[in-house]
This record gives C-alpha cells, structure tokens and sequence, in this order.
C-alpha cells in the first residue's frame, strides 16, 4: 500500500483510531478523522491528532472526499458511511488489517468469546520462559498499529474481537486460535450465524504454512477445520486430540505428559482449557513443554477476570467485570465453591437470559441482584424459569451493598454481570474498579 499517495479518513477516536491515525500521520499520509460520538476525551484526541497533521471532519464538513476508510472496532461495518464508500468502490478496512499490512513479524492472533485475555497473557508469558521476544497488541496492550514500527522480530500476540474481524480482508496471522463461541454482541451481529462467521474469517486467508489451533469440545469451532487450508492442531478438556487434551486427569502435549490437571491454576473460569490453547500456540513457536509448565505456575491471572479482591466479616469478593455475556457469567458462577450472591445487569447484548438463570440453578449461587439497563430483562427472564432470591435495584453501589448484606459468613459476592458497562461505565474496566473500591470502602480493615 502506498499510503503517501492515498488519503485516509479515520472513523472512530479512541484508543484503536487515534493509534491508526497516527500511524498513517506518521508514515506521510493526508488523514482527515471523524467522530460521531462526544466526550472530553474524543474533543482531546482529536485536536491533538489536528495538532499533529490530521484534518478534522467536523471542521471542513467533507467525509466523502477521501480514497480509503479506516474503521475502529466500535463502529459497525454497516454503517451508512462504511456502506457509502463501499458503493463508490472505495477501500473499507479496520484498524487491524492497516497494522498487519505492515508488522513484519509472525502474529499469533487468540479469538473467541471468552478467555482470549487469559490466553493471550499465558502464551505471552509462555513465549518469554522459553526465550522467545514477544508483544501483546490489539485488544490486550497496544492497537496493532501502534506496535507495527517497533516489533522488529518480536512475535505479536494479538487478542482479535468480531468487531475487527468485521473488517479483515487479508489479514494473514502465522498462527490463529479460536477458543469457543457463546451468545455474544448479538446487539451488533443479528444472530449467531452472523457472529460464527465473523470468528471463522480468522481463518480465511490461511494456507498450509499456518497454524489454527481449535476447540475440539466446542462444535461451531470444531466445524472450522472442514474448511480450513492451514494445519489444524486440537486442544481438548475431553477427548485425545492431535494437541492438547486431558486424559484420567492429566495434561498432555502431543501424547508427552506436561503435568497433572490440579497443578494448573487460572482462576478456575475456563482454566484447563486456556492453559491448553495456550500451551498449543507457544508450542506452534518452538516453546518447550517445561517452559510452558514454568509460567502456568507463575501465572496469576489477569484483572476483571475472577479476581479475588478481599476477604471481610467472613465473606469473600470477586470481580469478574470482563464477563459481558451469559457464558461467562454461568462459567464464573460454576467455578465457586461456597454459597454466592451474584451481582449481574448493565448493558444489553441482546442475549436470551433465561440460559443463564437455569445454569445458575445449578451451581452456589443462591441469590441474584440485578443492576443496570437490562435489569428488568433479566428479572423477567428469572420469574420466567423460576429463580427465587431476586433483588433489583438502580445504582451500582447499591447493588455491592445489597449484595454483601445477603451474603452468608463463608460465602462468596461474586461481580459477573452478563452484560456490557456502557450504560454506567466507560468500560469493563471501570466497573471492575469502581466495585473494588466500593468493596475496600465497606470494611475498614478485614477480619482474616
């Protein structure tokens, strides 16, 4: 790509279009940005991207004038302005597929619906025990293309959502692995058909020098090997598999004994089948299986992800902020072993929640508080399968609170709401930390 003889317009200013801007800024391209959205933050990014070269949009009141479109994750392919360009015969690409035009460097890209940041933490941390120079990029660390000038030969471990892979095209990862496909951003995709083909384009461009590396267990992401033109490897929490897999409690790699099932320890959400993905990804690189065992020992997990944060009175919290759909939710729920009140709400999905009140049903939890715009959704999704020990209430801080009165001395407070932050926070990540400190503000100091 010639991008001095183009002009771009970037669609989107936070973190992923404020990187690509100034990647393209910095590499001589005329860049024109957009943004529909208003905050303190966007008004910042934009002038200091103006500041820097970029030509704003809503100044010159022109997004029709430029040769290609660059979209952040956060803005749906169908939008009427990617549709417009798409009409005129002009480029639509992401974010992603403008930094993998210019990394250099093999790229092990880690999808699917929940787990990714796990995985994609452990094959990093796996790629440093066994010498291997490495960088986490896309939705974990930097936006790709903040990374594509400086990665030299280090290898870009890449956690890759369906909204980028919206707008892939040649996208071309050495190795590629898919850990599962739930319900998810069904707000966005329509249905699951949609959201199983978007996963499945990660492997669109691979060929026999490539690796994918896919859940045997889970059958939409068993099926993409019928199609695959690239090796398949298989990690497996149930069956032998040419991979990694399981058998009588034990964790193999490629028929070699790697160490036994309770030696690994991830938090319990998806926990042996992360360490297997993610043990079939660094091995792709040449990581041998006692440098793998020695970081899934270090390993301590990632934040928002079934975190413990405090013991008080008795009562154990955990922040699961990052589970924004029913699957994590129910794997969250499933993985605690004492009495436990959930809290769950925020943003719809567009998910049916009657799945996960069943689920529930079936694991410690024993009572529910329901916060955030989808409360009242999921209420009537409870009554519907007969799920007692419901309250609902409108403000966050409230809903830890309630949740800590109704928790029994030994028992758990578990955050993993099934739903999106947007309506109350600027991320998962926010909710998590605004739980935090409310948890730390509840108790002085804690009885254990």
């Amino acid at each position: 790509m010639d991008i001095k003889r183009q002009k771009f317009l970037v669609f989107g200013l936070s973190k992923s279009g404020v990187s690509a801007a100034k990647f393209l800024l910095a590499h001589g391209a005329e860049v024109h940005i957009h943004e529909e959205l208003d905050s303190e933050k966007i008004r910042e990014n934009a002038e200091a991207l103006v500041r820097l070269g970029a030509i704003d949009c809503a100044r010159t009141g022109r997004t029709d004038d430029c040769d290609i479109l660059v979209l952040s994750p956060g803005v749906p392919i169908n939008h009427p302005l990617a549709v417009e360009y798409k009409k005129r015969g002009r480029r639509v690409m992401g974010e992603l597929e403008l930094g993998a035009l210019f990394v250099k460097s093999p790229v092990a890209a880690i999808t699917g619906t929940n787990g990714k940041t796990t995985v994609c933490n452990l094959v990093s941390e796996m790629l440093t025990a066994g010498g291997v120079e490495n960088r986490l990029a896309g939705n974990i660390g930097a936006p790709l293309t903040g990374e594509a000038d400086t990665l030299g030969d280090k290898i870009a471990v890449v956690e890759v959502s369906s909204f980028q892979l919206e707008t892939t095209h040649l996208f071309t990862p050495h190795v590629a692995c898919v850990l599962n496909i739930a319900p998810d951003h069904l707000d966005r995709h329509y249905n699951m058909e949609n959201y199983v083909f978007l996963k499945k384009r990660i492997l669109k461009n691979m060929r026999e020098s490539e690796i994918a590396v896919l859940n045997y267990d889970d059958g939409n992401v068993r099926a993409f090997a019928e199609d695959a033109k690239c090796r398949t490897v298989w990690f497996s929490a149930k069956e032998k598999t040419e991979g990694a897999y399981i058998e009588n409690g034990k964790i193999y790699l490629y028929g070699e004994y790697v160490c036994d099932e309770s030696a690994v320890n991830l938090g319990g959400v998806h926990r042996v089948e992360n360490a297997l993905a993610a043990m079939c990804v660094a091995g792709a690189f040449g990581v041998r299986k006692e440098e793998m065992l020695s970081a899934l020992k270090g390993f301590r997990g990632v934040r928002h992800r079934n975190e413990f944060v405090r013991t008080a009175n008795g009562v154990s919290f955990y922040n699961d902020s990052k589970a924004t759909n029913t699957a994590a939710a129910l794997a969250a729920a499933e993985s605690m072993r004492a009495p436990t009140v959930i809290v769950l709400g925020g943003k719809d999905k567009g998910e049916n929640y009657e799945p996960l009140f069943d689920g529930l049903k079936n694991t410690a939890v024993t009572a529910a508080v329901l916060v955030g715009e989808c409360r009242y959704k999921m209420l009537e999704a409870a009554i519907g399968r007969d799920f007692k020990n419901v309250t609902v209430t409108n403000a966050f801080p409230a809903a830890v609170k309630i949740a800590a009165l109704l928790a029994d001395r030994g028992g758990n407070v578990l955050l993993s709401p099934a739903a999106a932050s947007f309506d109350m926070f600027g991320g998962y990540e926010e909710r998590g930390d605004a739980f935090c400190k409310i948890v730390e503000g509840l108790y002085a100091e804690t009885d254990e």
